[in-house]
């Protein structure tokens, strides 16, 4: 099954500083049949103004990855974690037994940014923070495991959950595998460009819902750059 969500059906608030899309019910928004994908969550398209963000707050029992696709975030949290993500790269919270963090856009442009939350399939740990570049270069064609809950993927960042984030650039033309199996699904959300699953075109920051796929295969439109979550 490939079911194209498109970025206008998407529910959403623009809080001024906080231009908010939500491909899953969040906060104010709920749709019943929008509620999660598989273990996926969360998966928000934030557009924070400059020199404004999110102030310290409480999370637990979740899986927050943060996909940098514009401008950098600053992330502190209170374990002491300090950090600054930007373009391209990627950071990941696991607020296991309690975090409280916050995250701000310390630059004189807009950050844009995939918030991604995925349910969390081993709990009571403690809290982690960590980040790491992944560059664009070493996607061109191809899928890379950003983040990870499972052991062999050594370069990805860890993640409690059965589940990955992958991402991948390809030029127009391209074609790049990735072996989902039918039994697991997937959700993609190309950053820019335009990609075709099957007989389905998917156009920057539309949401594609796929289930029962054993090897997924996109093509890109045009140069695309791609985020996908292979969900339990």
């Amino acid at each position: 099954m490939i079911e194209l969500r498109p970025f206008d059906s998407l529910g959403g608030a623009n809080h001024g500083w906080l231009d908010a899309k939500h491909h899953f019910s969040f906060a104010g928004y709920h749709d019943p049949a929008r509620v999660h994908w598989g273990n996926l969550r969360v998966w928000n398209d934030d557009a924070i103004a400059p020199q404004t963000g999110f102030p310290p707050h409480p999370h637990r029992d979740m899986e927050i990855i943060t996909y940098v696709r514009e401008g950098a975030i600053t992330h502190q949290d209170n374990l002491g974690n300090k950090g600054r993500t930007e373009a391209g790269d990627v950071q990941v919270m696991s607020a296991g037994t309690g975090i409280t963090h916050s995250e701000y856009n310390l630059e004189d442009v807009t950050t844009k940014i995939f918030q991604i939350w995925i349910i969390p399939t081993r709990d009571g740990e403690e809290p982690s923070w960590g980040a790491k570049p992944f560059p664009k270069g070493d996607r061109s064609g191809q899928f890379v495991t950003l983040a990870s809950g499972y052991e062999n993927d050594n370069d990805a960042l860890p993640i409690r959950t059965n589940a990955r984030v992958v991402g991948a650039t390809l030029k127009a033309g391209e074609t790049a595998e990735y072996p989902l199996g039918k039994d697991r699904k997937a959700y993609l959300v190309p950053a820019i460009g335009a990609v075709q699953i099957e007989d389905v075109r998917a156009n920057a920051r539309d949401g594609v819902a796929i289930s029962d796929v054993e090897v997924l295969r996109v093509t890109a439109i045009e140069d695309s750059e791609i985020v996908l979550v292979d969900a339990a």
